[in-house]
């Protein structure tokens, strides 16, 4: 693999042998020393044009636990503040040997820019870009489900058969875009929930049910995952929906919602939370949730994901 910008590019039998490479390392994260010494002399640049402590702390402990060096280059502060393009920021990269770069960007396709244009020669993964997609997050988040339905059993397995039930603000997520192409191709069945004004136009032609009552799906969809989205008011120029209040009422999982699932569903939160709005307290911090465990588990993606990326030669791949 030379680039990760895409969950739709993935095919079943890669997306899968990444999930089995992540619980490779999954089980160094329980060593006492937890490095590897795969990407020993490699620079992984994580390149953000948009503010996530998250994400860029994940990639950061993810390249450092696979021994590679690790530069952090934030927009805010920099050249790119001042005027300087994309162009000029890859250049300098490149100047400096970076092997790796993980690029997170306002504008949807920056990423897959970078990694045609030549500018660099250097494997580029997509941290989020846009309102399009957000591969990694994808991920960590079937391989969580994997783990929670299979158990020891998950190593090669896909996810056939499984309902996933994502509710929220599907027009701005890319989560939700990326989680939709890598469910179908490991055999899941997604629903989306959402209000109506926050559902993207052309969603009719993707390969999911499109539901707008939270109560009705649930109870007639008895779903095995329920994943909330983050209402992103900071990407909103509009009112989407008359109150926060109002929108908690008819699509957060409240406790009473929580209490009608059934018990061996999994509830899902890509996170930060916006706790009282998309989800109960009670529910983020119930047995069923898998919060915590999304965010280790986006470690040993990440590992994974690098690991595919950078290990062995570049040439010979290219």
């Amino acid at each position: 693999m030379r680039h990760l910008l895409s969950t739709r590019d993935l095919l079943r039998d890669d997306a899968i042998g990444l999930l089995d490479i992540a619980e490779d390392m999954s089980e160094v994260q329980n060593r006492e020393v937890k490095k590897l010494p795969t990407l020993r002399g490699k620079t992984v640049v994580n390149l953000f044009f948009e503010d996530s402590t998250r994400t860029r702390t994940s990639f950061e402990v993810a390249a450092k636990r696979l021994s590679a060096d690790v530069i952090n280059f934030s927009a805010k502060g920099s050249s790119v503040s001042k005027g300087e393009s994309l162009k000029d920021t890859a250049q300098t990269l490149a100047a400096m040997g970076a092997d790796g770069v993980v690029i997170r960007h306002s504008a949807s396709g920056a990423p897959q820019v970078l990694a045609q244009s030549g500018w660099i020669d250097a494997g580029v993964v997509n941290a989020g870009d846009g309102t399009h997609e957000h591969p990694t997050q994808a991920l960590l988040d079937a391989f969580t489900m994997r783990r929670r339905i299979h158990g020891d059993a998950a190593r090669g397995r896909d996810l056939d058969g499984v309902s996933v039930m994502i509710v929220g603000d599907v027009l701005h997520s890319r989560v939700a875009r990326s989680n939709l192409w890598l469910l179908e191709t490991l055999g899941a069945h997604v629903t989306f929930v959402a209000p109506a004004t926050l559902v993207p136009v052309g969603a009719s032609t993707w390969p999911a049910d499109i539901r707008y009552d939270l109560d009705a799906a649930l109870a007639e969809v008895r779903p095995d995952v329920v994943m909330l989205l983050r209402i992103q008011q900071e990407r909103m120029n509009a009112a989407f929906f008359p109150t926060t209040r109002e929108y908690a009422r008819q699509w957060g999982l409240d406790d009473e919602r929580l209490l009608a699932l059934r018990p061996d569903s999994i509830v899902m939160h890509p996170g930060p939370m916006n706790r009282g709005l998309e989800i109960s307290s009670r529910a983020a911090d119930s047995a069923q949730s898998t919060v915590i465990e999304q965010v280790a588990n986006g470690v040993s993606i990440r590992m994974a994901v690098l690991y595919s990326l950078l290990s062995g030669d570049r040439e010979a791949r290219s």
